[in-house]
C-alpha cells in the first residue's frame, strides 16, 4: 500500500480507462477529492481521456460535484449508474448524444458489482423486466450513440429474466474514514457503508487499482479488526483528505454516524406546503410493525413527519443505502438517517428488497398515465435516470407513489381544514401516456400488487380499469382543480370521500395512536403460545 497526493493518484488512470466510484448522492462516502483531482489534470494536461465510469448511485450536489466533474468532452465517453439527476452537467451531455449514456437500476448494479467479485457470469434478477431497462424497451440506455446492449432479456424455467452483464475495471476510486499503515479503512465517521467491500473485492479480481480516500492516518494494529471494512490486503493506493465533509452539505453530523441519537423534538419540522401535506398523506398508510422504504424527492418527508407524529418506533423506516430503522435524511442530505437501528452494505439492502420483504414503499411519481404506469426517469427532454426505484416499486406489497399534483409553479395554501390553490402548475403529471416506463402499472397488478398515488388534492389507486379518483382534498373543486387538469378522465369511485381535514392544518394530527397493524409474529410462535 502505498500513501499518495490525490494528484498523484488521479496520474494512474490512463486514457479509456473504467473508474468504479463508491459513494451515494449528496457526498455521502463519495471520494470528491479523488474525482476533482482527474478533473483537474485533464483541464491542465488533456488526459485521461475517453473514460468510463461507474457508480450505482448518483453522486453530486445537483451542481459542480461528484459526477459533474467529469463533464468535459473529451474526458468521458461512457457513464453507467442509476441516475444523473445529481450531476446536471452529465445529464445535459447525455441529453446532447455527446457521451453514452446507460441509468440502469441502482439495485442491480450494486449487486452485480458483487457478481462481478465473485467470478460469476453476471446478474440474473426480475428486476426491470416491463420498464425502459428491458432491452425490448430501451435497455436503460439514455443517449441514442450507445453502442453496446448492457442488458439481455433470458428465459430459464420458463421464467423471463433480465441478465445484466458483468465489466471491467481498471480503478476503483473509494471512500472510508481512517486508515492504518497496513491500509486497512474503516468507516466510522461515514453517513452510509454502500458497497465499498464489494467494489475493492471486484476491482482487485479485474486485475485493477484500488484508491481510497480517507480523513485520516492511524498506527498500524491500533483500528479494531470489527472495525475495518476494506481489508488492507485488497488496498492499492490512500489518499488523506484532512477536510473530508461528511456529505457535500454537513461537516458532520453524529446522529448520522450512528454515535448517538437525538430528541424527536430535534427533528426539524417541515412547513406547511403542498410536500408536508403529501408526506402526511402518505404518513396515514403507515402500518405498526411494518417495513417500509422511504424513497428521495417529496416521499424524504414521511420521516420528519413521522418523528412529529412520534410514530418512528411503531415501524421500521429503511433506505436503499442500507439504513434500518429511524428516520431517512430529506433535501440533499438524503440517504443518511439519524436515529437508525442498524447499517448495512446496499447490496444485502437490496437483496431484502428484491425479495418481498417491503410491506410498503413510498416513492415519488413526475407523471403518471391512466393505466397506471410511472415516469421519473426521462420526462420534459431531460435525463433524470433511475435510481433504486425498480427494485423498490416492483417488489413492495404495497407501493405509494407521492407527488404534487401538477409542477412548475404550484403554490397551494391550507387553513382552517381546507387546501386553496392559489397558483396553478404549468406541467400536467397526468398524462395520456408516460415518455418513458419506470413503473409498469399492469405488470404490477398482474403481481398482485396494491398501487396508491397520493397528491395534495386527490388520491387515486389502481383497479382493473386504470386509475380510479378515492378521495379529493376539502375546499377544492373537483371538475376544474383535478379533473380539468388531467389528460385523460379517471374512474371515479361511487363512495368518493374527502381527504382528512387535519393534513391542512398545522398542529400535529395526531395519527400515532390510530395505526392499525401489529408487529410481525412468525406462525410458528404464535402457535406455541
Amino acid at each position: 500500500m502505498q500513501i499518495l497526493t490525490a494528484s498523484a493518484a488521479a496520474a494512474l488512470v490512463r486514457d479509456g480507462d473504467t473508474i468504479l466510484i463508491g459513494g451515494s448522492g449528496s457526498g455521502h462516502a463519495v471520494p470528491e477529492a479523488l474525482i476533482a483531482a482527474v478533473e483537474r489534470r485533464f483541464v491542465d494536461q488533456q488526459q485521461p481521456r475517453s473514460i468510463t465510469t461507474i457508480h450505482p448511485v448518483g453522486l453530486g450536489n445537483r451542481a459542480e460535484a461528484g459526477a459533474s466533474r467529469f463533464a468535459h468532452e473529451g474526458l468521458i465517453r461512457r457513464v453507467v449508474c442509476g441516475t444523473v439527476v445529481d450531476a446536471p452537467p452529465i445529464a445535459e451531455m447525455a441529453r446532447r448524444d455527446l457521451i453514452e449514456c446507460y441509468t440502469l437500476p441502482q439495485g442491480a448494479l450494486s449487486q452485480l458489482i458483487r457478481e462481478i467479485a465473485a467470478g460469476r457470469p453476471g446478474l440474473i434478477t426480475h428486476v426491470g423486466l416491463h420498464t425502459f431497462v428491458d432491452p425490448r424497451l430501451s435497455g436503460g440506455k439514455q443517449s441514442r450513440i450507445c453502442s453496446e446492449d448492457l442488458v439481455e432479456l433470458v428465459t430459464v424455467k420458463d421464467r423471463e429474466w433480465l441478465f445484466y452483464k458483468p465489466f471491467d475495471i481498471d480503478v476503483a476510486f473509494l471512500r472510508g474514514t481512517t486508515a492504518d499503515e497496513d491500509g486497512n479503512i474503516s468507516m466510522e465517521d461515514e453517513a452510509i457503508f454502500g458497497e465499498v467491500l464489494s467494489m475493492a473485492q471486484a476491482t482487485r479480481r479485474c486485475g485493477g487499482l484500488v484508491v481510497v480516500q480517507v480523513k485520516r492516518l492511524a498506527r498500524r494494529g491500533t483500528l479494531p479488526g470489527k472495525a475495518v471494512k476494506i481489508p488492507g490486503m485488497l488496498v492499492d493506493v490512500v489518499v488523506v483528505e484532512p477536510e473530508q465533509k461528511q456529505t457535500y452539505q454537513t461537516e458532520f453530523d453524529p446522529a448520522f454516524a450512528g454515535q448517538l441519537r437525538i430528541p424527536l423534538d430535534s427533528f426539524p419540522k417541515l412547513p406547511l406546503d403542498e410536500r408536508k401535506i403529501v408526506a402526511r398523506r402518505c404518513a396515514m398508510e403507515l402500518r405498526r410493525g411494518a417495513v417500509c422504504n422511504i424513497g428521495s424527492g417529496i416521499c424524504t418527508g414521511i420521516g420528519l413527519v413521522g418523528a412529529e407524529e412520534g410514530m418512528l418506533d411503531q415501524m421500521v423506516l429503511t433506505n436503499e443505502q442500507g439504513l434500518i430503522g429511524g428516520a431517512p435524511a430529506s433535501g440533499l442530505d438524503a440517504g443518511a438517517s439519524r436515529n437508525y437501528w442498524a447499517m448495512i452494505d446496499q447490496p444485502y439492502q437490496f437483496d431484502f428488497y428484491d425479495g418481498g420483504g417491503l410491506d410498503i414503499a413510498f416513492l415519488s411519481a413526475v407523471e403518471v398515465d391512466r393505466v397506471g404506469n410511472v415516469n421519473i426517469s426521462r420526462f420534459a427532454d431531460r435525463v433524470v435516470g433511475i435510481g433504486g426505484f425498480v427494485n423498490i416499486s416492483q417488489n413492495a406489497r404495497t407501493m405509494v407513489f407521492g407527488g404534487t399534483f401538477t409542477a412548475g409553479g404550484l403554490k397551494v395554501g391550507a387553513s382552517d381544514g381546507e387546501l386553496t390553490i392559489l397558483t396553478e402548475g404549468k406541467h400536467r403529471k397526468f398524462v395520456e401516456a408516460v415518455e418513458q416506463v419506470s413503473y409498469s402499472g399492469p405488470y404490477g397488478r398482474s403481481r398482485g400488487q396494491t398501487t396508491l398515488f397520493v397528491t395534495e388534492r386527490a388520491v387515486f389507486r389502481t383497479g382493473e380499469d386504470g386509475l380510479e379518483l378515492i378521495e379529493v382534498a376539502p375546499g377544492i373543486d373537483l371538475e376544474h382543480d383535478v379533473l380539468g387538469q388531467m389528460a385523460f378522465r379517471p374512474r371515479i369511485a361511487p363512495g368518493l370521500k374527502l381527504m382528512d381535514s387535519r393534513l391542512f392544518r398545522p398542529e400535529p394530527m395526531g395519527i400515532a395512536d390510530e395505526m392499525p397493524g401489529e408487529w410481525h409474529v412468525h406462525p410458528r410462535l404464535r402457535a406455541a403460545s
